[in-house]
C-alpha cells in the first residue's frame, strides 16, 4: 500500500489541532469543539467522532502519573493526607486539561487517516 509522502503526519496535525488533509486549517473552534470544516481545504469535520477515546487514555495516563509520584512521595518525605489532597487533585486536573485537546486531535487525525467510519453489516 503506498503512502502519500505529501500528506501531513497525523500526529503532529492532532497535537498541534490542525487540519488532517492540508495541515493548515485549524480543528478546533473552541477548547473541544470540532469545527464543521477546514476553512483553508474544506474537509467536511463530520467523520470526527473520537467518542470517549480522548478521555479514557487521558485518565489512564495522569491515572499511572499520579499514584506513581503519590506512592513515591509518601514513601520518601511522609507528608500529611491534606497534602497529599491538594498536590494530587490539582495535578490530575492540570494533567488532564493539559492532555485531553491533543488526544483528541491525534484521534481525530488519525480517524481521517485510516479512513475509520461506522462499522456497517455487509447485506
Amino acid at each position: 500500500m503506498a503512502q502519500d509522502h505529501s500528506a501531513p503526519s497525523p500526529v503532529i496535525t492532532g497535537l498541534k489541532g490542525l487540519c488532517p488533509r492540508c495541515g493548515k486549517g485549524y480543528l478546533f473552534k473552541g477548547f473541544l469543539s470540532v469545527r464543521p470544516s477546514c476553512e483553508v481545504c474544506g474537509l467536511d469535520f463530520a467523520f470526527a467522532d473520537s467518542g470517549d477515546g480522548p478521555a479514557f487514555f487521558v485518565m489512564s495516563i495522569v491515572g499511572i502519573v499520579v499514584v506513581a509520584l503519590a506512592l513515591w512521595v509518601e514513601f520518601a518525605y511522609e507528608p500529611p493526607i491534606w497534602l497529599h489532597l491538594v498536590l494530587w487533585s490539582a495535578l490530575s486536573i492540570v494533567l488532564s486539561l493539559l492532555l485531553v485537546r491533543p488526544s483528541k486531535g491525534v484521534l481525530v487525525a488519525l480517524q481521517y487517516h485510516h479512513k475509520a467510519e461506522e462499522g456497517r453489516f455487509e447485506k
